[in-house]
């Protein structure tokens, strides 16, 4: 293991805890790469160190499971002696195809299907199973990428973009989306199920016609009010009919 790299494996949890507009998360993914840089010609003291830490709190963003590919890849890059300028073309070719990655095989994959698979499993098994589930899952993959990005990166340098076309993460990218809609496809007929035990026939119509107006208003309001506006208002409704219900 390269020296320095369990330290930058744990303060890749933190490299979202300086994040700002103007250079994203650059200084949470410097601070993340600076362990891996120590042992530069130099040391600490050294300007090959120097040099390379001010390069890399320039502005960069990625999502936050895949920054350790960067981190390990401008590490070894800074390592190989690579020129300033071609460093910086890595980081931004990186900026983008980490963050449409992440954000396919995260946020439009992996947690929408860990949710499916938890929803469904607390509608038909102990209440303690599906919470247990979702996060085992969830935080297995996430932490297996953070593990695999920082050694891929490091193994990889420069030329990391073979890591990013591997075979197994390009079959997670191409089954991500079609799993998470099977899930929640999954859970929804079940959690419905659920929910509606006990309730009587006119309570079930009722909570058609609140979904219905409720869908209808989202067509309506949501493109003119923006998507977080819109849940800012549908939010004080449901407060406020909360506060009157009997």
């Amino acid at each position: 293991m390269k020296k320095g790299m369990m330290l930058s494996w744990l303060r890749l949890f933190a490299v979202q805890s300086s994040w700002n507009y103007e250079r994203m998360a650059a200084i949470g993914t410097a601070r993340a790469l600076e362990p891996m840089l120590r042992d530069l010609p130099g040391g600490r003291d050294g300007a090959r160190y120097h040099e390379a830490l001010g390069r890399s709190v320039g502005f960069f963003n990625s999502h936050p499971y895949l920054i350790g590919v960067a981190v390990g890849a401008i590490a070894k890059a800074e390592h190989e002696g690579v020129p300033a300028a071609q460093i910086e073309r890595l980081k931004a070719a990186l900026t983008s195809s980490l963050g449409s990655m992440g954000d396919r095989l995260i946020w439009a994959g992996t947690l929408p299907f860990a949710s499916g698979i938890g929803l469904a499993l607390a509608a038909t098994t102990p209440w303690y199973v599906g919470p247990a589930v979702f996060l085992l899952f969830y935080n297995l993959v996430h932490l297996a990428l953070r593990t695999w990005g920082l050694q891929a990166g490091w193994r990889d340098g420069a030329r990391v973009a073979r890591a990013l076309g591997a075979p197994l993460l390009r079959v997670g990218l191409s089954l991500a989306g079609p799993m998470a809609a099977l899930a929640v496809g999954l859970a929804i007929p079940l959690v419905a199920t659920w929910l509606g035990t006990g309730v009587s026939p006119l309570l079930h119509t009722a909570i058609f016609g609140v979904a219905a107006v409720g869908l209808t208003l989202a067509l309506w309001l949501a493109p003119a009010l923006g998507g977080l506006r819109f849940g800012l208002v549908m939010a004080a409704v449901a407060l406020g009919l909360g506060t009157l219900w009997p």
